[in-house]
């Protein structure tokens, strides 16, 4: 018997003072209410998502965000209640983790665990590193966690060169990003779930943290996310599909912002750094429910957790 193909829909909730310090902005341009949109309003909407086409879905939450805010919390409680995995996106978002040392990334990795246990009752089985960047010393906390999975490597070359040239230009112009560039190792990383060598994480090996990639295309490795299947035409999209539909694990990686836009209360300085912003709530959830109907179709589209609950056994 053939065993079946998987698909797992992933939301990394980064809130908004996230995407000024991308984008070199002061995070005083947000009021209260923007701080807290992407758990007051795009948790919601994705919940709606899942529902309508009746799949699950993973939420990458960061763990202080839980700690300051009850709204997002209580998002994260009725999240889990609804079937959605919680996973960890850090405790901190802090986009240089990796250059942190060994004792600050187990205490980060830590202190989000706690605040996802305190706020839905279960801890992590699986961790996203910020701004996808893993080295040895992250990834030898993933597993000092007891963690099923990692889904960090992004081995999509448009991106990297893109996140390149952003950063150079911002630097340029006064207002340097936040946001690390990670080593160019990563465009060689496998785009197909594998385990890691635990002293280079981009290597295959042996380690007990199995690896969830974001899924890219063959060959060109065009990454398949929310950004570019909410802005993009939708021919491209479903052309850059088809190249991935034979594959044995389709890993679609998305943030709170892809079902949001200006109108929403964000800063007109942060819309126009943000360009996705630019294009109506509406038309983006009306895109991503035809992708994850296309993915329903192809795939048996499970959690990460339950990914790599299958997918271990044969790595």
């Amino acid at each position: 018997m053939t065993a079946a193909r998987l698909a797992s829909i992933s939301v990394d909730l980064d809130s908004l003072p996230h995407y000024c310090r991308i984008h070199g902005l002061p995070e005083s341009l947000l009021d209260e209410r923007a701080r807290t949109l992407i758990h007051r309003v795009a948790v919601q909407r994705f919940l709606e998502l899942f529902a309508a086409v009746g799949v699950p879905g993973t939420f990458f939450v960061i763990g202080e965000d839980l700690e300051s805010d009850p709204g997002a919390a209580d998002g994260m409680r009725r999240s889990h209640a609804a079937g959605v995995e919680i996973a960890s996106h850090s405790h901190a978002h802090d986009y240089a983790l990796t250059r942190r040392g060994p004792d600050a990334i187990a205490d980060d990795l830590a202190r989000a665990d706690a605040a996802i246990l305190k706020a839905v009752g279960v801890r992590p089985s699986g961790f996203r590193a910020p701004g996808y960047t893993l080295n040895a010393d992250l990834y030898a906390a993933t597993v000092a966690q007891g963690y099923r999975y990692g889904s960090s490597a992004f081995p999509a070359a448009p991106y990297y060169a893109a996140k390149a040239a952003v950063m150079g230009a911002l630097a340029a112009l006064g207002r340097p990003s936040r946001s690390v560039l990670d080593t160019p190792r990563v465009l060689l990383a496998p785009r197909v779930p594998y385990r890691p060598d635990p002293a280079q994480p981009y290597r295959r090996g042996s380690g007990a943290v199995l690896e969830l990639p974001m899924t890219v295309t063959p060959v060109v490795r065009f990454p398949f996310i929310g950004t570019f299947a909410t802005t993009l035409p939708q021919g491209t999209m479903r052309a850059a599909y088809r190249t991935c539909r034979a594959d044995a694990f389709f890993n679609f990686e998305l943030h709170g912002v892809d079902v949001l836009d200006a109108t929403d209360g964000i800063p007109p300085e942060l819309a126009r750094q943000q360009r996705d912003l630019r294009v109506s709530a509406a038309k983006k959830m009306e895109r991503l429910r035809s992708i994850f109907q296309w993915l329903k179709d192809d795939f048996d589209v499970v959690t990460l957790r339950d990914a790599a609950g299958q997918l271990s056994a044969t790595l």
